[in-house]
């Protein structure tokens, strides 16, 4: 089991999803961005670090949002998804190759990737009523 963390990050009502570009594992799916926890970080950390290796991107109001198991046909993850709130973000993308913002319902027709697919039903329901404050 791999320990993953990824983040919902808001920009007013609007929720960030990349797509992973056609190299990469998952190729061509869209997630909520993220990565591998390292030895001696809290999951936090892991998710700023990541949010600023892969996307030169700083967020705030990180805030502890669920999780999610998943088995891939070569591997097992647990992805653990903070919502926060963007700070700064200049466009610059390594792991991807498009990104979106969008309201959580109009995500539901992208070709999500697995083990985010809970994490956004979650997000539905609780911010299908309006905007709400998640973060």
């Amino acid at each position: 089991m791999i320990r993953v963390v990824c983040g919902i990050i808001f920009n007013d009502d609007k929720v960030f999803i990349c797509r992973r570009k056609p190299e990469k594992s998952l190729g061509g799916y869209w997630e909520f961005p993220g990565g591998k926890i390292e030895n001696g970080e809290s999951l936090k950390e892991s998710l700023i670090r990541e949010l600023k290796e892969e996307l030169q991107m700083d967020v705030e109001e990180v805030k502890y949002f669920g999780y999610n198991t998943h088995n891939y046909d070569d591997l097992s993850i647990e992805l653990i998804a903070y919502t926060c709130k963007l700070k700064e973000w200049n466009g610059y993308m390594s792991d991807h190759d498009q990104y979106q913002w969008l309201s959580p319902s109009d995500m539901s027709n992208l070709y999500l990737a697995p083990a985010d697919k809970p994490l956004l039903e979650k997000l539905i329901l609780i911010t299908e009523n309006g905007p709400t404050k998640v973060y």
